[in-house]
C-alpha cells in the first residue's frame, strides 16, 4: 500500500467572517472548522499529518494539538498569505524525507468524506498518474475554475476569468481536492509563477504539468460536500447539512427522532438501537447512550455514558457523568461532572450532582444537592437535602450507607458518615457521624399554645385607650 499524508490548509484569516478569531477555528458542531477535514485525514492513515497555519497560528496550533492529541501532527508556518501553492510549499520542510502521496486538504471545508477521499486515491492508483483530483459539476459555475478535458483526459485548470467563453460553458469545476505523489508535489511547486499583482501561487497549476507527465484521475462529488465556508451564513448552512447528515444515520441505524430539525448531535455520538430522542435533545461528542433509552424535550448530554432502559426526563442536563440501567432522570436534573449512578436509581425534578457515587435503587425525588458523596444501594433522600462539602478552603466527603433514610430539609456537613439502615429526622443539621440504625434528630422542641390566634384577634381588636 503506498503511503499517505496529508497538508490540511488552515492559515487564512478569514475576513469575511469579521471575526477577530481564525477561520478554521469557528465552531461547527461544538468543533472547531478545521478538526472535520483533520480527523478525515486520520481516519484514512495518513502520517504525519501536516496543518498549515498562518493567522493566529499559535492559538490554531494550541486548538488542533487539544483536540488530536496522540495524532501524527506536524505543523507548518506560511508566513504571508501567498496564495495556496505557497501555503502547500510551507509543508515541504515538515514531509522532508517522506515520499509517497499527499492528500491536499482545507480547513474550512468540514462537509468532505471518508468515502470521497477515498474514491480519490482509489483514482490515483487507477490512473498512475503524479496526480488526481475531485471535480463537481455545477448548473451554475460562474466564478470557479473549469476542469478543461481533450479527449475526455483532464489537461489543464482554467480559473473563470481566463476562460474563453466556449470554456465558460463547461460545468465540471475543480474542487482543489487533490492526491499527489511527493516527488512530483515538490518539483513542481518550486516552478510555479505567481499568477497576478499580489504575488500569489495557484495550486491549479499543479494540474496541467501533472498531464504533461501522466493520466490525471479524477473523481465527481457533490457540490455541497466540496463548499467551503466564507462567511458565518455560509458556516450556519454547512452545520445544517452535517447535522442533517449525522441524524439520518442515527435513524436508519434504530434511533427515533421526533423532530429531527430541532435536534442537535455532534459526530463521535453513540445511540443504540430503540432509543426515542425528543425534540430540541442536544447530544455532545464523547456521549454514548444505550438501547432504549428515552431522552427527553431539552435534554443537554456532553461526555456522558447512559445505560440501556434510562429514562432522562425533559430539559436535563449531564456533563461527564455515568448512568446505569433503568435510571429515571429528571425532569430539570442536573448531572455535573463525576456523577456515578448505578441501576435503578431515581433523581428527580431540581435535583443536582457533583462528583457523587449512588448505589443501586437509591431515590433523590426533589430540590436536593448531593455534592462529594458516595451514597449506598437503597437510600431515600428527602426534599431539600444538601451536602455541605465546601469550608471555604477545601471539598469534603458525605458517605451514606445502604438503606439509608435522609428526611426533607436536611444538611448534611461533611466531612460525615450515616451508616446503614440509619434515619436522620427532617429538618436536621448533621454535624456528627451517624452510627448504623440509629435516628438523628437536630431541631428545637415543638411549642405549642392552644387558643393563642383568638386572643390574637381579641387584641387587636380592643379599642385603643383615650
Amino acid at each position: 500500500m503506498t503511503a499517505l499524508a496529508a497538508v490540511v490548509l488552515c492559515a487564512g484569516k478569514g475576513t469575511r467572517m469579521k471575526s477577530e478569531k481564525a477561520k478554521v477555528l469557528h465552531p461547527i458542531l461544538g468543533r472547531p472548522l478545521c478538526a472535520y477535514p483533520l480527523k478525515r485525514a486520520l481516519e484514512l492513515g495518513a502520517s504525519p499529518v501536516v496543518p498549515v497555519v498562518g493567522h493566529q497560528a499559535e492559538a490554531v496550533e494550541k486548538t488542533v494539538r487539544a483536540l488530536f492529541p496522540n495524532a501524527p501532527l506536524r505543523f507548518a508556518l506560511q508566513r504571508e498569505q501567498r496564495g495556496t501553492a505557497d501555503a502547500v510549499r510551507s509543508a515541504e520542510e515538515a514531509l522532508k524525507g517522506y515520499s509517497g502521496r499527499v492528500l491536499i486538504l482545507y480547513g474550512d471545508v468540514p462537509l468532505l468524506r471518508r468515502e470521497t477521499l477515498e474514491a480519490l486515491i482509489a483514482a490515483h492508483d487507477k490512473t498512475g498518474g503524479p496526480l488526481a483530483l475531485v471535480a463537481t459539476t455545477l448548473e451554475d459555475p460562474t466564478g470557479y475554475g473549469r476542469v478543461i478535458r481533450e479527449g475526455g483526459k483532464v489537461v489543464r485548470i482554467v480559473e473563470h476569468k481566463d476562460c474563453t467563453p466556449e470554456q465558460r460553458k463547461v460545468k465540471e469545476c475543480n474542487a482543489g481536492i487533490y492526491s499527489v505523489d511527493a516527488a512530483f508535489l515538490w518539483k513542481a511547486l518550486a516552478e510555479i509563477k505567481p499568477q497576478n499583482a499580489q504575488g500569489e501561487y495557484y495550486l491549479t497549476d499543479l494540474v496541467e504539468m501533472a498531464a504533461k507527465l501522466g493520466p490525471v484521475g479524477s473523481i465527481d462529488a457533490d457540490a455541497t460536500e466540496t463548499a467551503g465556508v466564507n462567511d458565518r451564513v455560509e458556516l450556519a448552512a454547512r452545520a445544517r447539512v452535517l447535522q442533517q447528515r449525522i441524524n439520518e444515520a442515527h435513524m436508519r441505524a434504530g434511533v427515533s427522532i421526533q423532530d429531527p430539525a430541532t435536534t442537535y448531535i455532534e459526530e463521535d455520538v453513540t445511540i443504540g438501537p430503540d432509543t426515542e430522542v425528543g425534540p430540541m435533545v442536544s447530544l455532545g461528542a464523547g456521549t454514548v447512550v444505550g438501547r432504549g433509552v428515552t431522552l427527553g424535550q431539552g435534554s443537554v448530554l456532553t461526555a456522558s455514558t447512559v445505560a440501556d432502559g434510562t429514562v432522562i426526563k425533559p430539559y436535563s442536563v449531564l456533563e461527564e457523568a455515568k448512568v446505569g440501567e433503568r435510571n429515571i432522570i429528571g425532569p430539570f436534573s442536573r448531572l455535573r461532572p463525576g456523577t456515578e449512578l448505578a441501576e435503578d436509581v431515581h433523581l428527580g425534578n431540581f435535583v443536582e450532582t457533583k462528583k457523587a457515587r449512588i448505589g443501586k435503587g437509591s431515590k433523590a425525588n426533589h430540590l436536593t444537592y448531593l455534592g462529594d458523596a458516595n451514597i449506598g444501594a437503597g437510600c431515600n433522600v428527602g426534599a431539600g437535602t444538601i451536602t455541605c462539602n465546601y469550608d471555604g478552603v477545601h471539598k469534603h466527603l458525605t458517605e451514606l450507607g445502604d438503606g439509608v433514610f435522609i428526611g426533607s430539609d436536611t444538611q448534611l456537613v461533611a466531612p460525615v458518615k450515616i451508616g446503614d439502615g440509619a434515619y436522620v429526622g427532617a429538618g436536621t443539621t448533621v454535624t456528627k457521624n451517624v452510627p448504623p440504625g440509629s435516628l438523628a434528630v437536630s431541631r428545637a422542641p415543638q411549642v405549642t399554645k392552644e387558643g393563642w390566634v383568638a386572643a390574637k384577634k381579641a387584641r387587636q381588636q380592643k379599642p385603643p385607650k383615650g
